[in-house]
């Protein structure tokens, strides 16, 4: 039996079942990982030592006292501590740091009898769509190695597009979860905020960014997210966990009312090949007798508020950094803390008021449409050497998050949102279609991105590395 195929809620029914052993799995994934990462470079540092031992301790125990994973490896975004291995954040600055601590996600990945066992790649403090850094370098798409993962969570969905995960962690300020899941053919999903603990953090009333889950299918993600939400009383946004589990949910596969579907969130130019393949995959619902209609919220201002509110966020959590290791940091993050460090109360204030009127109007919208559609991406995969993209239908973009208005406009409003593999270029590389639910809605977008993941057909994971 090859583990590395099977879908995580086999492989935790078979742990239930005493069919197979935690170390079956963790000897599966380093075979795997030797035989795929030297082309990947998805998984950069390995724990399996620590992961032998605290898989060890779980199998002391009944699988009723082994949490939801019970043994289940996990596979840690490089932004996350983990207490005893490196935790570099994909920065020179932190490239032999060990922490003595993890960070809340991984205590509760952990206390949910997860298993540790590697770090995943990831831009330099997560900041930029396209996954390399100093210490590591680039982490290559699978299916074709010769393009770019996307990022910042490039590393977890590379892995699990390659087998050498069956879950992973991911953050997302500007898609970076959406992002690599669309180029890499996997699920990754952007949970309201508060819904998965991700701090310490230096502000934790902070909204942009979440932390949140990756698989390869809607109904591994739900396990995988039911694991890592729960009220934290360190992180004053916490939420607590629903009655209803997710999982549950999902598995309903409840048809929506009314769907909304865009081309483009009238924000951001589209390569037409994508909108095409996103726009059919949306209109599967059309067979189902949900009705799909071309509309869309006001986000005209998402530019505004996200270059504003990010910068300002960058600034409070890297200006210290700035002032004692320049050097050491990448120009388009420089850039990024000083456009933070330099802003105003009037720039902060009007961003924060063009927000507040945009999440207002988007609670209006959703009362009518229970889903928003549309492309994940504005292109396919790009060249590895690129670090982001710089064009796309005759649109130079001035900065180097400017082509992620199609994610960040989703960012803004705090709406929960995923990418879910929705078809393939005509060269044969993976386009996702993001789909964006009501405020807090998580149950109901599981449920409907399973019923479409069921009509595509699309699952054909894990995949040998395509070697250009």
């Amino acid at each position: 039996m090859d583990l590395t195929s099977l879908p995580a809620r086999k492989i935790r029914a078979l742990l239930a079942k005493g069919e197979i052993r935690g170390a079956d799995l963790l000897d599966a994934l380093e075979v795997r990982i030797a035989a795929v990462d030297p082309v990947v470079n998805a998984l950069p540092t390995l724990c399996f030592e620590r992961a032998r031992e605290r898989m060890a301790g779980l199998e002391a125990r009944p699988d009723a006292e082994r949490g939801l994973l019970g043994g289940l490896p996990v596979a840690i975004k490089d932004m996350t501590d983990v207490a005893g291995v490196r935790s570099t954040r994909g920065s020179p600055i932190f490239a032999d740091h060990i922490p003595a601590a993890s960070g809340h996600l991984v205590q509760r990945v952990e206390g949910q009898g997860g298993v540790v066992y590697a770090k995943s790649n990831t831009p330099e403090f997560a900041a930029g769509a396209a996954t390399f850094n100093e210490v590591f370098g680039a982490t290559r798409n699978p299916w074709n190695t010769a393009l770019s993962p996307a990022g910042s969570s490039g590393g977890s969905a590379a892995a699990l597009a390659s087998g050498m995960a069956w879950l992973a962690s991911g953050s997302d300020i500007g898609g970076s979860l959406r992002n690599p899941a669309s180029f890499c053919g996997v699920v990754g999903m952007r949970p309201a905020p508060g819904r998965v603990p991700n701090g310490p953090a230096a502000n934790p009333y902070a909204t942009l960014s979440v932390d949140g889950p990756m698989a390869r299918d809607v109904d591994d993600l739900a396990l995988l997210f039911d694991a890592l939400c729960g009220h934290d009383p360190r992180e004053p946004l916490s939420l607590d966990s629903p009655a209803t589990p997710f999982a549950e949910a999902a598995a309903r596969r409840t048809k929506p009312r009314r769907i909304a579907w865009s081309r483009d969130l009238g924000v951001t130019p589209v390569d037409p090949e994508v909108a095409a393949i996103c726009e059919a995959a949306a209109r599967q619902f059309e067979a189902m007798g949900v009705p799909v209609e071309e509309a869309q919220p006001d986000l005209s201002d998402a530019h505004l508020v996200f270059q504003t509110l990010r910068a300002h966020d960058f600034a409070t959590g890297l200006g210290p950094l700035l002032e004692t290791n320049r050097a050491d940091i990448k120009p388009e993050l420089i850039w990024n803390i000083e456009k933070g460090l330099a802003l105003t109360s009037a720039e902060i204030g009007r961003a924060e008021r063009a927000r507040a009127a945009m999440v207002a109007g988007a609670a209006t919208f959703f009362d009518t449409y229970d889903l928003l559609l549309c492309p994940a991406t504005i292109v396919p995969p790009f060249p590895i050497e690129d670090r982001y993209v710089a064009r796309c239908e005759g649109t130079e973009f001035e900065t180097y998050i400017d082509w992620l208005a199609i994610v960040f406009a989703i960012t803004n409003i705090s709406h929960p949102a995923l990418s879910l593999p929705c078809g393939f270029t005509a060269s044969g590389l993976p386009v996702g279609l993001q789909m964006v639910g009501k405020a807090r809605g998580e149950a109901a977008l599981l449920s409907a991105a399973g019923l479409l993941e069921d009509a595509l057909a699309l699952n054909h994971l894990p995949i040998d590395p395509k070697v250009a």
